[in-house]
């Protein structure tokens, strides 16, 4: 008895152990646990909504998900600090204890805690500190993703260690995370937004002619596609680039268009009584105006009011949900993107949330405005493909305009063209490898593309070729950006000599390392080639029609100039020549006078198209005659020059700007605007020739590029120019052979076809074979020419053979070089037409049933062809014809209206064409398919211009 009261005196006198956990901490604690407890419940919601869009690809995040979000950031910052005191105050009071296994889960715990926290902060990318590496950042977010389920476990341990576990207050809990996870959850409702959906056509009648559509059918606010600023916050490299490029100046903010487009506006209201035909440009060039319902005023204050100024706006490229179809004329759905909360707050306090919303969560960001639909090349093709309707032009409801997307589509350059004549080592699958080049950079969005290590961002200056805007609003460094892109994207070649000077005389070529001497008295013909290299499309596309590209030459001895064509007349305004050659087209209206004010309304035909495919050639021949007195060497120097806008389009823009009260840059001279915008020298050839009698010897360099290109070259201008220089091209690519290319016999199978010599194309492509196992033969060329041969002979099996192997073929080359040629068309209906052929065959010989499945065999690859492209005049004429046979009328009758609706009326155009003819005697000679241009022509100013102009507005002629 006297032990036991002993005992119980020792441990009366011993101090007692401080709590694990005092009233006044338990209060903290609670506090904790229930903002884990509110925490868990939100994240529980955030993760469910994450997984689902992982495994359904679709977006849900909506506008209650951001708030979501934002109490998720609020909750986890607030938990920062008693989370920290606690485990400070409840570490210090327990760290002597000798339940070490409870310590030590604990500290685990705390350390889990930590972690939460620390990357929770690293997330949220709080005043400045970026974790822009994206590895780093994920090895961050999955801490803080896995680590709370850690700490779970460890907190259970914890607990199993010390007290005893209050399991009514846990399921408690539990309990009440389920309640909560599950109201929000039903708060929650999936985003009304239709990506990837056609807009309802409700809204045509607020956007028709345009083919573009909002996703609800109604107008946008001007405020969502205007705010460029709050995207600068966080891309400012980015905004940089697009702040000067020409989609930043698309609408009544750019001088060019301005007159244009003012033009169309009032031929529109005096014609139909409403600007509404001039929606058609609106859907491309002006969307803010557009879709938020001002473009159709007709006073609508074109110079001030700020929607006129804004042009392609960052959110308007990037609200696009939907590339609606293939046939352009800005066929595209967009919606009012949505935002994270905030987003139009002037409360600098609400402005910073918002920024930290989306820089702690990008991803509902980066789905917003950054689809997989922004990186094809259909997406660029909504805006740069063209056709003209009847409500523009109160003619017919189709007239094909400019068009990069297919030129784009079937050449070489896109992998998908299998008709070229050069390929490149691999496929640019899309139009931003070339003009979103990327550069290294800081922005929010930044990227390491390459694996190099740097950030990058894709340049939204979107450098081409318009040197004339910025030269307007006098942007040197701009204008000098444009120049650089333009670098090696074509070659000038003097390749050849004909004294004669007839097409049919004596060939000298190539010149260099062969250099003939001149005879004074004697007449010549020189042949300069112009070849397009880093171009994905032809040169030139785009305002083929004020674009001005043309070729300078000039034959000179000494100081003296003995012959010169593509001079500038400074009397003129800057005038070029009219007598140049020009890379461009020469369009007209329906009475026969050019289209030289952009005035779409009025586009009919074209008199000549010099423009040039990629990856293709032109070859142009000068005449002139040498000067008896002529004793010294000779020098010709040819230059391909661009100005973005010729002189007679830019004294147009000049006097519509003044009579609507805007003033561009420049000066008039004697009533004339002087057209002073840049011209860039895109290629340039030099050559000298010693003259007979003259003891003055000559060098000349050797050309740099192999001699088979430069023959390949001159023969492809020849073949592509028209049927009567297919001798000088047999000619040309007969010596490609010699040098032991495979392009030589590939190209002389071309000619032969063109010339109806199939048994020379058979014999061609026979020896073409005999290169087939050296690299980058392209043995999908081959099989096309060998089924258009076979065809044409009669041996239709075999020709459907070649081409289903280029079309439906996926060779070890042709996955290596990311080279598809299921999308040529050109092929898919020259297939279709030899299993119609076919088909029609095997029924005459009695075979019905076989004829018939090549009949529908043949339906379906012209259906492939409308896939790509709808407005395919040959698929829909041979469809109408293949259903005819097959005796299904009303699809018969179907692809007979679309036949006639795209099909050329060519007696209408030729009556044009003739007239054209008449009035334009140096664009006449142009048009001719062999031009000889004089270097030595007498100037007849007024014989040089036709000053003759249609009135669109009375549609009748005027001269």
């Amino acid at each position: 008895m006297e032990a036991k009261q002993d005992l119980l005196a020792k441990a009366a006198s011993k101090p007692k152990a401080a709590r694990a956990v005092s009233p006044r901490l338990r209060i903290l604690l609670n506090i904790v646990l229930a903002i884990v407890a509110i925490l868990f419940a939100n994240s529980a919601y955030l993760a469910s909504i994450t997984a689902m869009e992982w495994f359904s690809g679709h977006a849900y995040q909506n506008y209650f998900y951001q708030y979501m979000f934002l109490g998720h950031l609020i909750l986890g910052f607030l938990l920062i600090v008693p989370f920290l005191v606690f485990g400070g105050v409840h570490w210090y009071a327990t760290r002597k204890r000798k339940k070490i296994r409870a310590i030590r889960i604990g500290y685990a715990l705390l350390a889990a805690g930590i972690i939460v926290l620390v990357t929770g902060v690293l997330l949220t990318r709080v005043s400045g500190f970026d974790l822009k590496q994206p590895a780093v950042r994920s090895v961050v977010y999955w801490l803080h993703v896995i680590v709370p389920l850690t700490a779970v476990w460890l907190y259970w341990l914890h607990r199993l260690a010390g007290p005893k576990i209050k399991w009514k207050i846990g399921l408690g809990y539990v309990g009440v995370v389920a309640v909560m996870l599950l109201v929000m959850t039903v708060m929650h409702r999936e985003d009304p937004r239709r990506w990837n959906a056609v807009g309802p056509e409700s809204g045509l009648q607020y956007f028709s002619p345009s083919l573009a559509r909002t996703t609800s059918g109604d107008f946008i606010p001007a405020r969502a596609m205007m705010n460029d600023q709050y995207c600068k916050q966080c891309h400012e490299d980015v905004h940089n680039g697009w702040k000067d490029s020409v989609h930043r100046f698309s609408s009544f903010n750019n001088p060019a268009y301005l007159a244009s487009v003012n033009e169309t506006r009032q031929v529109s209201l005096k014609r139909d009584g409403s600007v509404q035909a001039s929606r058609w440009c609106a859907g491309c060039h002006d969307p803010v105006p557009f879709f938020s319902g001002k473009f159709d005023d007709p006073n609508f204050e074109m110079l001030t009011d700020p929607t006129g100024q804004a042009g392609i706006t960052c959110t308007v490229c990037h609200a696009i949900t939907n590339v609606n179809s293939n046939r352009g004329n800005a066929d595209y759905t967009i919606e009012e993107p949505l935002q994270y909360p905030f987003a139009y707050s002037e409360n600098p306090a609400l402005q910073w949330i918002n920024r930290q919303l989306v820089k702690a969560k990008p991803e509902f960001h980066k789905q917003t405005f950054l689809k997989p639909l922004h990186k094809t090349a259909e997406f660029c093709s909504t805006c740069h493909k063209v056709h003209l309707p009847a409500e523009v032009t109160h003619y017919k409801d189709f007239l094909r305009g400019q068009n990069h997307y297919d030129s784009y589509l079937i050449s070489g350059v896109s992998g998908h063209g299998s008709r070229s004549f050069y390929y490149p080592e691999t496929a640019q699958v899309n139009c931003n490898g070339c003009h979103m080049p990327l550069e290294a950079s800081n922005d929010f969005g930044a990227k390491d593309f390459d694996g190099s290590g740097i950030l990058k961002v894709h340049d939204h200056l979107f450098p081409s070729a318009n040197t004339g805007i910025s030269w307007m609003r006098d942007k040197p460094d701009v204008t000098a950006a444009h120049q650089k892109f333009l670098e090696d994207v074509t070659r000038v070649d003097i390749f050849g000599l004909h004294p004669g000077g007839e097409i049919d005389s004596p060939l000298i070529a190539p010149l260099r390392p062969e250099s003939p001497e001149l005879v004074p008295g004697q007449k010549y013909l020189l042949d300069v080639v112009i070849r397009t290299l880093k171009l994905g499309h032809h040169f030139t596309q785009g305002t083929v029609d004020s674009n001005e590209i043309w070729l300078e030459v000039i034959v000179k001895s000494g100081d003296r100039i003995i012959g010169q064509s593509g001079d500038i007349d400074p009397e003129r305004g800057n005038e070029v020549d009219p007598w140049a050659h020009r890379v461009n087209v020469f369009m007209l209206d329906k009475y026969g006078n050019r289209i030289n004010r952009r005035n779409a309304q009025d586009i009919f035909t074209p008199l000549y198209n010099n423009q040039i495919p990629p990856g293709a050639a032109d070859t142009v021949h000068y005449e002139f005659t040498l000067p008896e007195d002529v004793d010294g060497p000779v020098t010709v120097e040819a230059k391909l020059k661009y100005r973005k806008f010729d002189q007679e389009y830019m004294e147009f823009v000049a006097k519509s700007n003044q009579e609507l009260g805007a003033k561009i840059r420049g000066e008039e001279k004697n009533g004339t605007y002087v057209n002073d915008l840049p011209i860039t020298t895109l290629a340039t050839d030099t050559m000298t020739f010693a003259v007979e009698g003259s003891n003055v010897k000559v060098t000349n360099p050797i050309p740099k590029f192999d001699l088979w290109k430069r023959w390949n070259d001159y023969g492809i201008g020849l073949l592509i120019s028209g049927k009567k220089q297919l001798r000088q091209a047999e000619a040309a690519f007969k010596e490609v052979e010699k040098l032991n290319r495979w392009d030589g016999p590939m190209n002389l199978a071309r000619t032969y076809s063109a010339e109806g010599r199939l048994d020379d194309a058979v014999a061609a492509l026979q020896r073409a074979k005999e290169f087939s196992d050296e690299k980058n033969y392209p043995e999908w060329t081959w099989a096309w020419l060998s089924g258009m041969v076979n065809r044409e002979q009669g041996n239709l099996p075999a020709a459907i053979n070649n081409l289903k192997s280029v079309v439906d073929g996926r060779t070890p080359e042709m996955v290596r070089r990311g080279f598809d040629f299921s999308k040529d068309y050109v092929v898919l209906n020259l297939l279709g037409q030899s299993l119609y052929d076919l088909g029609n065959q095997r029924r005459r010989q009695g075979k019905e049933e076989e004829g018939i499945a090549y009949l529908h065999e043949a339906a379906e690859y012209f259906h492939r062809a409308l896939e790509i492209d709808s407005e395919n005049v040959t698929a829909h004429y041979n469809l109408q014809r293949v259903y005819a046979a097959l005796d299904e009328p009303e699809e018969a009758q179907h692809h007979a209206e679309m036949h006639e609706r795209y099909k050329s009326d060519d007696t209408a155009q030729g009556n044009a064409v003739r007239l054209a003819r008449e009035k334009y005697p140096a664009a006449n000679d142009v048009s001719e398919e062999v031009t000889k241009y004089p270097l030595q022509r007498k100037k007849d100013p007024t014989s040089e211009k036709a000053e003759v102009k249609s009135d669109s507005n009375e549609g009748e002629k005027s001269e």
